[in-house]
């Protein structure tokens, strides 16, 4: 259902829908395999994000048209533009991201590239001039306290890694620019619509940016690639963007931990990373802040516009 006021409603956490909270996790979830499926791709990591786009974007449109009854683009040229302008940012943080990744150990990539975890809570108070409630703030400061613990063993930064880490923290900025782009115009948008729109204004700049770095395009392996888009891109960034309509940025930006604590378990069974006692004590402190954050789930809030997850709830 269709708020015609949600345009002017701050996006709060109240009444949600069912699925809301789990799909904003899942889709952290899905999203902290990305590096790994990156690592095995045999094209260039750019090139990866490239392929990443480019083969869910026929799945989404075709997702996209079903929702929107075929209208694909939408209205108002304003929204058509902010979408355009998320996904280029989104194709930057991808290339950003990307390269990152094979500079940089997994753990660092997936602390680093979520530095929008900081930035997203107060880019959400700068632009809607609401405040964190102070369990929201608790919440925040046990997930940092938590995610420190949590790198506190694996986390390495030394002149090796410096080039890496910095090209994930610019990812991070780069994402924060996308997550709020897309959650402006999701209140009155179906979630696979803007997914379609903001993947189909990624994928010219990720494809220049790998040709222009001279990197091998075509891959011999397609496994990892088609892997990537359908759980980075299709489920991912769906279960993102769905989400992302229900959440201060706050809350958006708290769960972003969660890829940290994936990326660790799977650095764990991949890489046999070991995790110490504290690497699972700070990840039971993270998930004790995910708890918290969602206890103030009682209040109204505005409807996003109603999409395949909300007609299942």
């Amino acid at each position: 259902m269709s708020d015609s006021t949600a345009d002017r409603l701050p996006i709060t956490q109240g009444k949600l829908p069912p699925l809301a909270f789990p799909a904003l996790v899942g889709a952290n979830i899905m999203l902290a395999c990305g590096p790994w499926l990156v690592r095995l791709a045999d094209t260039g990591p750019i090139a990866a994000g490239f392929w990443r786009l480019a083969l869910a974007l026929p799945v989404l449109l075709l997702l996209a048209g079903r929702a929107t009854g075929g209208a694909i683009l939408p209205g108002s040229r304003k929204t058509l533009a902010i979408i355009a302008f998320g996904g280029l940012f989104f194709g930057a943080d991808l290339a950003s991201w990307h390269v990152g990744i094979l500079h940089t150990k997994l753990a660092n990539a997936a602390l680093f590239g979520n530095s929008s975890t900081l930035i997203l809570p107060f880019a959400g108070i700068i632009l809607t001039g609401i405040w964190p409630t102070r369990l929201q703030w608790m919440a925040l400061g046990l997930a940092l306290i938590g995610a420190i613990l949590l790198m506190g063993g694996s986390y390495e930064l030394s002149p090796a890694n410096l080039t890496g880490d910095l090209l994930c923290i610019l990812a991070g900025i780069f994402y924060v620019g996308y997550l709020l782009a897309v959650q402006s115009v999701r209140r009155d948008l179906p979630s696979w619509q803007v997914l379609a729109l903001s993947t189909a204004a990624s994928l010219p700049l990720v494809l220049a940016t790998a040709w222009i770095s001279g990197e091998r395009i075509l891959p011999g392996n397609w496994t990892p690639l088609v892997t990537l888009a359908f759980s980075s891109q299709i489920i991912g960034q769906g279960l993102m963007v769905y989400a992302i309509a229900h959440f201060s940025p706050l809350v958006v930006g708290l769960v972003l931990l969660v890829q940290p604590v994936v990326a660790a378990m799977i650095g764990w069974m991949a890489f046999d990373e070991r995790l110490s006692t504290t690497d699972f004590t700070g990840a039971a402190i993270i998930a004790c802040a995910l708890i918290l954050v969602r206890l103030p789930s009682r209040k109204a809030a505005p409807q996003a516009p109603e999409d395949a997850l909300e007609d299942k709830a």
